[in-house]
């Protein structure tokens, strides 16, 4: 068997645990590359607006970057609720999957110094809260069986992200005034508590302190939620602005909510990211 051969094969564990916070069990579904290893890995953060979504969103792209030689463990978090916010909860469950995979990484074949983040939409936010403010929110959950892993990531993968909730807020406010999901998410709204909409904007930690993890941030140009100029291109001038060696890939007519098709489809958006993606992979992580 050549080498192709083998960089083609894969295996799937789902449903593994990877960590319990306030008594709720946290699960991801693995792919893992065969052959000699050890293999990077990315922590696949799904979207659905901090209040819905589930990670087999990641099952397209799970067998396509494992059978390319990248691992993926596309997690469940925990979902805000009326009254129950999940600001920095969330953020905090993607560190422990973080944790989880740096933790195990020799039983798995994985690489603990080749850690990413891959986050679309609401997991845009949390994955890149995850990435560039992991100090800040780490250390909520002592009793973790990883709780004193790093949580260091080398880079981040954005899809139509949302990088500035006080923007989101008043979108929300706009399109869906009955429910606004960034007041769900971060437990009040903008006018009562601006600091907890810096704490949890990703944008906040553009930083230079923070300018040795790689970006990768990709948008459609007809997104109908989540608007290009306020987020995608806002956040990639203030990462250039602080050093970040960022790349974007922009999708000529894709709207919001297309990183679950098919890769493999006829003209599609997650078709014509991947290739790209991989290749930013192959050079950053």
């Amino acid at each position: 068997m050549n080498t192709a051969e083998k960089l083609s094969e894969f295996e799937t564990r789902p449903g593994v645990t990877y960590a319990t916070h306030d008594s709720v069990a946290l699960a991801g579904d693995l792919y893992l590359p065969k052959g000699a290893g050890p293999f990077p890995v990315l922590v696949g953060v799904h979207g659905g607006g901090w209040v819905q979504g589930v990670r087999g969103q990641f099952a397209h792209w799970g067998r396509y970057l494992a059978s390319h030689g990248v691992a993926l463990f596309a997690i469940s978090y925990r979902l805000a609720k009326p009254g129950q916010k999940t600001f920095p909860h969330a953020v905090q469950d993607v560190l422990a999957a973080v944790q989880y995979v740096r933790g195990n990484a020799k039983d798995l074949n994985l690489a603990p110094d080749r850690i990413g983040v891959f986050g679309h939409s609401a997991g845009g936010n949390l994955g890149a809260l995850a990435a560039l403010a992991g100090k800040k929110f780490e250390g909520g959950y002592p009793q973790d069986a990883h709780a004193k892993v790093g949580t260091d990531v080398k880079v981040f993968a954005g899809v139509y992200g949302v990088y500035d909730v006080a923007e989101m807020w008043g979108k929300y406010n706009i399109q869906s005034p009955k429910q606004n999901n960034i007041e769900l998410f971060t437990g009040a709204s903008l006018a009562d508590n601006r600091q907890v909409y810096f704490d949890a904007s990703p944008i906040s930690y553009a930083v230079s302190a923070n300018n040795k993890i790689a970006m990768h941030l990709s948008v459609g140009t007809e997104d109908d939620l989540v608007d290009r100029r306020a987020h995608t291109d806002a956040f990639v001038l203030a990462l250039k602005q602080a050093g970040f060696f960022v790349r974007t890939t922009i999708l000529q007519g894709a709207p919001h909510y297309w990183g679950s098709d098919p890769i493999d489809e006829p003209n599609s958006f997650s078709g014509f990211l991947a290739p790209r993606l991989m290749r930013f992979l192959q050079e950053k992580l």
